[in-house]
């Protein structure tokens, strides 16, 4: 378990280097219609996510909270709706502003939130017996796709 968590605050700080230096770059924000539209609709997730969650805080490390497996909202498509929007925006971003770099930045993005809900879904199982049945019925990142 311990392991899980390390390796679960390792994948939120590669993951928030690597969004930092596609502000840093200005490989995140666009000035186009369509690229700020996915962003937004990005930030809706997240927030539509973080209120069914409720007052649950936020951990660095995966650390399933009490209270309960979330099923409603969002949850009730995708199981990880809150970095689904980090990924969801960080790829609109890139996409308004494509290159070597940013690429790279997004893949790390990607890889550090991997490795994230890698961790979270192990621990999620052991607390919570129903998650298995959970994960069989919804995707991870996108509905009706994975």
């Amino acid at each position: 378990m311990t392991t899980l968590k390390t390796f679960s605050v390792i994948g939120y700080a590669v993951s928030v280097l690597a969004l930092v230096a596609l502000f840093y770059f200005h490989a995140i924000l666009s000035w186009s219609p369509f690229i700020i539209t996915i962003q937004l609709l990005a930030i809706a997730l997240m927030v539509w996510a973080r209120m069914t969650f409720g007052w649950r805080s936020f951990h660095y490390a995966a650390n399933p909270t009490k209270g309960g497996l979330i099923t409603s909202g969002p949850y009730r498509f995708i199981r990880h709706p809150i970095y689904a929007a980090i990924m969801y925006f960080a790829i609109a971003g890139v996409a308004g502003n494509l290159s070597w770099p940013s690429a790279a930045m997004l893949a790390v993005v990607c890889l550090g939130s991997g490795v994230r809900i890698f961790c979270e879904e192990r621990l999620l199982i052991a607390d919570y017996p129903e998650y298995t049945e959970y994960a069989q019925r919804t995707k991870r990142l996108m509905p009706y796709v994975f």
